[in-house]
């Protein structure tokens, strides 16, 4: 039986390098593979790779053929910022093209090139994330996680501010959108889903959280079982769409 592989883009850190410990703790045997821009620079993510020397590998430069079967069960894009000056714009005058241009470029940009670089190997995956039917023919040969927020949800959208942030992440949910359709139309399929993580205690958040009431202020680890929870109940019935931390759908 293939190992399982997991890619998790932006995993030096917060919701990132939980989703590495939880797979490393929680997966057995599969592997990950630990991207971030400085992997040399993260402590803890090297600390990680020495506790699962055969089941972590750390990178900046990824390339084809890793894992045993040469194909991906995982991507989870994670790799965020809330504005470049670490504060989101509470006015149109706040608003800057170089503001909008760096966080579009992270947070939407970013997970698509993945993507686009990564489906052929998620095409060859074993499906080993999410559920699978009784059925010998599997539903599923991979899944691609973005990390939105429910900020970015235009439906719910009721203060406004926040531009470049809430912009970055309904265009993520569109790109999550055509993905699912374009990647579900292949044989094998792959599920593509965007998953709001709640309030997490981040360096992105942090500046806001005295406004947010201590029982919705979740740890990396609670919202990171929440998520895998919902990513170990994936199908491709549920692919194009997203979901809060809880399971609910989120609206577009």
């Amino acid at each position: 039986m293939a190992v399982c592989v997991a890619l998790i883009q932006g995993a030096s850190r917060g919701l990132g390098l939980e989703f590495c410990k939880h797979i490393l703790k929680n997966k057995p045997p599969a592997s990950v593979i630990a991207t971030c821009r400085n992997p040399d620079g993260a402590a803890e993510l090297r600390a990680l790779a020495a506790e699962h020397p055969a089941r972590l590998t750390r990178s900046v430069r990824l390339r084809r053929g890793f894992g045993g079967s040469g194909g991906l069960d995982l991507i989870v894009n994670s790799s965020a910022i809330l504005h470049p000056s670490g504060r989101g714009e509470t006015s149109l005058r706040d608003v800057t093209a170089q503001g909008l241009s760096s966080t579009l470029t992270t947070n939407t940009v970013g997970p698509l090139l993945m993507a686009k670089h990564f489906a052929p190997l998620l095409q060859k995956g074993g499906g080993g994330f999410g559920q699978q039917p009784a059925e010998t023919v599997k539903q599923h040969s991979g899944i691609i996680v973005n990390i939105t927020a429910k900020v970015g949800s235009i439906g719910d959208n009721g203060l406004g501010g926040w531009y470049s942030y809430r912009m970055s992440k309904a265009a993520l949910n569109m790109a999550t959108r055509n993905l699912s359709i374009e990647l579900g139309r292949t044989r094998p399929r792959v599920v593509c889903v965007c998953l709001h993580p709640g309030t997490v205690n981040t360096d992105l958040s942090r500046p806001y959280h005295k406004n947010v009431p201590k029982d919705r202020l979740f740890s990396t680890q609670h919202s990171v079982n929440c998520l895998m929870n919902i990513i170990d109940t994936l199908n491709i019935e549920k692919t194009g769409k997203a979901y809060s931390w809880d399971g609910s759908e989120l609206p577009w």
